[in-house]
């Protein structure tokens, strides 16, 4: 597959941001030695390093199934994201003692008018690289872009925060020049803030979080328009990437023919592939009469016929279909 067909060209983006808006920071730092600027530049080097990251995910998660990874490569993902989360980690500790160091020996500073500029600059650069991986994560429906657009919008937020911190040191006293060191302190929390949730979506996705409800909600919606007469159990979700695999246990009459089945089923998919992107819907048909069927209540996930809650199932319906 063509670089510039997947989603990886995103991830681009954001590694020529960060080489640009690190080149200005670390100018900016050398310029004013404001620890606060430092902050601000040694976050985008964590960029850099997770746009890398990103960059190379995605380009995994693009190869189609093979033998050995049947489901594809999308779950590539969430390791880049937590990848990214741990060295975000990393990267607020790091600025965090360095901030409280210079609190307790401080040096002048200078240029600083220059450094808020310069600053400025750098912000307008991450601010248009994010909106565009933002752009890119909602059309392919990837946690890795995603991830990157709002690292780089906390970024944007961190050098605004920084600029408004300088320009209160501009216009105090020169003793309050400790400003500098606090102002680092808060920007380095939140950073932790941000790399905590690109964990914590890690975990999830790794961990095969069931889909939000609204996205369920789709799924039985569908199995009650094409089959409203016909019990379900067993019905689990999960996501990989942006692919997105359901399985559920549809109850039909044991009289029911393999063609008639298949093409309910296939009304059934149609229904919930046109609502869901890349998803892979399997769906288990049992016959109702057998007691061996009502088994939801073992499988667990999402039911219609009482097994969820542990309920006697209902009496068993002889139709099919709408």
């Amino acid at each position: 597959m063509s670089l510039l067909k997947t989603p990886a060209r995103y991830a681009l983006v954001s590694v020529a941001a960060s080489l640009a808006t690190m080149a200005l920071k670390f100018g900016a730092f050398f310029l004013t030695g404001s620890v606060s600027i430092f902050s601000d530049a040694a976050e985008s080097v964590i960029n850099l390093v997770a746009g890398l990251i990103a960059f190379t995910a995605l380009l995994i998660a693009a190869r189609p199934a093979d033998k050995r990874h049947t489901y594809g490569h999308d779950k590539v993902e969430y390791f880049a994201s937590g990848v990214e989360g741990t060295l975000i980690l990393v990267a607020a500790a790091a600025i965090f003692i360095t901030a409280v160091q210079r609190l307790f020996a401080p040096v002048p500073l200078e240029s600083l008018g220059w450094g808020m500029g310069v600053l400025a600059l750098a912000a307008a650069i991450n601010l248009g690289a994010a909106r565009l991986l933002m752009h890119g994560a909602r059309k392919h429906d990837s946690i890795a872009l995603e991830g990157e657009a709002k690292h780089l919008m906390v970024d944007v937020w961190t050098s605004l925060a920084v600029i408004v911190g300088i320009a209160v040191i501009l216009v105090t006293p020169a003793e309050w020049f400790f400003l500098d060191s606090l102002i680092a302190m808060a920007v380095a929390v939140n950073i932790l803030r941000s790399g905590v949730d690109l964990l914590r979506r890690s975990w999830e996705g790794l961990m095969d979080h069931t889909l939000p409800p609204e996205e369920i909600q789709i799924i039985t919606t569908a199995l009650q328009a094409q089959a409203p007469k016909a019990p379900f159990h067993g019905l689990r979700t999960r996501k990989s990437g942006s692919r997105r695999f359901i399985d559920v246990h549809l109850l039909l009459p044991g009289k029911c023919s393999v063609q008639q089945a298949h093409d309910l089923c296939d009304k059934i998919e149609q229904q919930v592939e046109s609502q869901l992107a890349n998803a892979s819907l399997t769906i288990h048909v049992e016959p109702m009469e057998d007691d061996a069927s009502w088994d939801g209540h073992c499988i667990g996930g999402v039911a219609n016929d009482g097994s969820d809650q542990k309920l006697p199932p209902h009496e068993p319906s002889p139709t099919i279909g709408g």
